[in-house]
Parts: structure tokens; C-alpha cells; sequence
């Protein structure tokens, strides 16, 4: 059986090697960045029709994908290197182009939190994919899902699944009303907690505001963060959500010595700048002793929902 070619772009992983073993990122473009700091995929072979091995390097000291004692890396780096690594395949591999807009449906992260402890070089870890289900609308791909096996010096550091789907800028158009990052007007952030309370160093890190109820939280919106809202964006990116879900973890009762390691999240609608959203925690009977349920509330619409898993305490 023959197969369609897929590569948009030379594979990149043929590019020759740097001295030293230096190398560079791929295009940020590929992976929706506009800051090369905040690219962390540098290369992909194929190994199989809907098989791949992407490379990545993970930086020592990071605003906030490195625990704020730098020993340490987060669950929710290897989640953004998954998600850049879903992307890089879609443009790559399976023809989607650059300017369409794709949109996080489902992710779900199991970590080794043991094996994430930053060294006296970065990290290389390697990414082994494979596509489970491609959707098509017509002759072009409309999205799909993945599974991801992450690896440091072979070893296992974390398993993802992720769903995600895309479409073009004009279609994404007619979807938001005319909403765009010109359109919009964000709310102001409110005061947020304090930052040892989320295990944060920055207050500008900081995603979730005090609302005066047992937790609940107002979700704090800074669009002028340099991690988040990397480039303008219409609506609260998922990597924002899941940051405040860890940090609902950290902030809740009891939960000051437990360690968020796994994610399981789903995303319902947009979740909108111009208008408050609620983060909301609850016990959860998951694969953990003391899983935590977040949910993220505009008004009476849940836009997201995730379970995150724990352990300590």
C-alpha cells in the first residue's frame, strides 16, 4: 500500500549536526511560538507511516517549567513539549497549514516526577508518537490523536494522549463572531494569591485570584504574560487552564504538601477574556488516593474540566 506524501517541509531532523552537539530548535512557527525560548522541539524523524521520534531540549532555569528551587522539572513542561510536538507532526507530516487554527480537545499526562530532576546540562528527552485516529473533512485532515512516550537517557518519564483538532483562519472566523485578539478587550487581572501559596516565586505568575469561598478561585488573566500569551491570542490558551488547575491543587485545603503528577483534561468551549471564569476544586475518586477535580466555570458553562493526580501529603 502506497501512502500520500505528508512532509510539508524537509524532515527536519536530517539537518546536519551542530559542533559539540549543539543543535538548533525547529521553526517556532511549527509549533505556534513566537519566542525561539520558548520552542523546546529540535528535530522528528519518521519511523513508520503514523510513527515518529521527536527530539527536545528542555532549558535548566525556566519562568515556570522549572520548580523555583531548580531541581526540578514540571508535569505541565512535558505537557507543552507534547503539545509542540502534536503540532510540529500536523504541519509536517500531515499537511496542515501554517495559519490554520487548531484548538486542544483532550489532554491527558501521566508523570515520573522522580525521573524529572534538572541536571548539570539540559535535558534531551525524546518523544516516541503515534497517531491513533485521523479525522478527515474532504481531502484534508481535520485532526486526530496521539499517544506519546516520553523518555530521558531511555528511561520512562511520562505517557501522554492528546486530541486535537484544526481549521482554517477563515472558518475559525465564522466560528468566533468576529472575535479576535484585536477585538477583544481582556478584563483586568485581579490581586492574586500569594505566590508561595501556588509554589510560585513570581507574583506575576500567579493564575488564580481569592474570591472569598473555600476552594474556589477567580482565574487571573495576565495577557501580557510572556509564557502564556507568547503571541495574541482571543481566548485563555489550555496551557493557562492546566496551570491553574496545578495551582487549585497547591492552593486547596490541605493540599500544601502534595505534588500534582498526572492530568486528565478535557475542553469543553473557549474559555473567553472578556468575561470572569471560576476555578472550582472537589475530591476526586481517581487512580491516586487523594485525586483533585478542577472545573472551570463562565458563568453557568463549564469550559473545562480536569482531573489531577496527586501524591504526599
Amino acid at each position: 500500500m502506497s501512502y500520500p506524501r505528508r512532509f510539508a517541509t524537509a524532515p527536519l531532523a536530517e539537518t546536519p549536526e551542530a559542533p559539540d552537539g549543539l543543535t538548533a530548535t525547529v521553526p517556532r512557527q511549527l509549533v505556534h511560538r513566537a519566542s525561539v525560548a520558548e520552542t523546546f522541539l529540535t528535530g522528528m524523524n519518521r519511523v513508520a507511516p503514523d510513527r515518529f521520534t521527536v527530539f527536545a531540549e528542555w532549558p535548566r532555569a525556566h519562568q515556570l517549567h522549572v520548580s523555583p528551587d531548580r531541581s526540578a522539572y514540571e508535569p505541565l513542561l512535558v505537557a507543552e513539549t507534547v503539545r509542540q510536538a502534536g503540532t510540529l507532526l500536523a504541519h509536517t507530516a500531515y499537511d496542515v497549514p501554517l495559519g490554520h487554527q487548531f484548538v486542544l480537545r483532550e489532554l491527558r499526562i501521566s508523570t515520573r516526577p522522580e525521573r524529572l530532576a534538572v541536571g548539570i546540562t539540559p535535558a534531551e528527552p525524546v518523544l516516541h508518537l503515534t497517531v491513533t485516529d485521523v479525522d478527515h473533512r474532504g481531502a484534508r485532515t481535520a485532526g486526530f490523536r496521539y499517544e506519546a512516550d516520553v523518555r530521558l537517557d531511555g528511561e520512562r518519564v511520562a505517557t501522554a494522549h492528546v486530541a486535537a483538532t484544526w481549521t482554517s483562519a477563515a472558518v475559525y472566523r465564522r466560528l468566533r463572531g468576529g472575535r479576535s485578539a484585536a477585538t477583544v478587550s481582556p478584563l483586568p487581572p485581579p490581586l492574586g494569591l500569594p505566590p508561595a501559596v501556588v509554589d510560585r516565586a513570581l507574583p506575576t505568575d500567579v493564575v488564580l485570584a481569592p474570591c472569598g469561598q473555600p476552594d474556589r478561585w477567580r482565574l487571573r488573566v495576565d495577557t501580557g504574560h510572556a509564557v502564556f500569551f507568547d503571541h495574541p491570542l482571543d481566548h485563555v490558551p489550555g496551557m493557562l487552564l492546566l496551570e491553574a488547575s496545578r495551582q487549585a491543587v497547591r492552593a486547596r485545603r490541605g493540599s500544601d504538601r502534595r505534588t500534582p503528577v498526572s492530568f486528565r483534561a478535557l475542553f469543553h468551549r473557549y474559555t473567553e477574556l472578556d468575561l470572569p471564569a471560576w476555578i472550582e476544586t472537589s475530591d476526586a475518586a481517581g487512580a491516586h488516593a487523594a485525586d483533585v477535580q478542577v472545573v472551570g466555570r463562565q458563568g453557568e458553562t463549564t469550559v473545562f474540566e480536569c482531573e489531577v493526580g496527586i501524591v504526599g501529603g
